[in-house]
């Protein structure tokens, strides 16, 4: 072979040759949970019976909520009706994002009376949104941002104010300017918003959703509160965010009266998909929520729900 030749092919070779998959050599798959765990361990790796089918699942799950993001995506979680979950759902989906994800999220409070999104998450509200709103100008980086905000974990939280008088003045301009400095910093921005469709902040909030969670309940003042909702936003041109939404069912209360195989249908005829919560002791109590005290059924979810937000974080979105 020719000098020549051997150059050529050599200018051909680059870095992206050198994967992991390319370079390292097969190896066996390896269980990290329940008996087949226990068995690898105590035969120091001679009998490998392979993750069961639920590891397999969980990380199948887990691939999906890594998938990535080429742009910053906002998430509105909404409901007109109060006491369905619904900073529990924003809470949780927060939480979950934030752990498995490797960059920054941030769940806001855009309720207009008090919302408690802080107090579920870190238990700190002493600043809010109203403080970053009177410095605004003065943000330019993430430490000027971070003075604003409480830490979950790798959620970073932004409490809204606690006093109802100053939070109704909290409006769709100034949302709006609160979430462009968000972006500059944040690939996830969870707004969880008031109850209230009419009011000026939600409306900002649908404006600006990359993708909704409408969440409701398996009784007959849920479901139909949550199919209100969705009849609302289809009566004032947000089609396309109905079509595109993931509905939570959240099943704290439950009764065998209630069909609802009947209550999922209803939804998976009229958006994306429907995930339903299981009733929880832990989310139950109201106190501050931790991934970790959450039973399995639970957390997988709330991975679930996770897992169908991130299939939209498709390249160039």
């Amino acid at each position: 072979m020719e000098p020549s030749q051997v150059r050529n092919e050599a200018e051909l070779a680059t870095a992206a040759q050198l994967r992991d998959d390319a370079i390292l050599r097969a190896r066996a798959d390896v269980p990290s949970q329940g008996w087949r765990r226990l068995v690898h361990a105590a035969s120091r790796g001679v009998v490998n019976p392979g993750p069961g089918p639920g590891e397999q699942e969980l990380r199948a799950l887990l691939e999906r909520i890594r998938s990535p993001l080429e742009s910053p995506r906002r998430i509105a979680v909404s409901s007109i009706k109060g006491g369905v979950g619904k900073t529990t759902v924003a809470s949780c989906l927060g939480l979950v994002l934030a752990e498995h994800r490797g960059d920054r999220v941030i769940a806001l409070d855009a309720n207009p009376d008090a919302g408690t999104l802080a107090d579920r998450l870190t238990g700190e509200s002493a600043v809010t949104v109203r403080d970053l709103l009177d410095d605004l100008d003065h943000v330019g980086s993430w430490t000027d941002v971070s003075r604003y905000t409480s830490l979950a974990g790798r959620l970073q939280v932004l409490a809204s104010e606690q006093d109802p008088a100053a939070s109704e003045a909290f409006n769709r301009d100034e949302y709006e300017r609160v979430c462009e400095v968000l972006v500059r910093f944040f690939t996830i921005v969870i707004t969880d918003s008031g109850t209230g469709l009419v009011h000026s902040a939600m409306k900002g909030t649908l404006e600006l959703a990359d993708s909704l969670i409408v969440v409701g309940a398996p009784t007959v003042d849920g479901a139909s509160r949550a199919s209100k909702t969705l009849d609302w936003l289809l009566a004032h041109s947000y089609g396309d965010l109905v079509a595109d939404a993931v509905v939570v069912l959240s099943c704290d209360r439950s009764s065998a009266e209630i069909d609802r195989t009947r209550i999922r249908e209803h939804f998976e005829s009229r958006c994306r998909a429907v995930v339903e919560v299981p009733h929880d002791p832990h989310l139950a109590t109201g106190g501050r929520v931790t991934l970790g005290r959450l039973r399995p059924a639970t957390r997988d979810a709330f991975y679930e729900l996770a897992a169908l937000i991130a299939d939209g974080f498709t390249p160039g979105d």
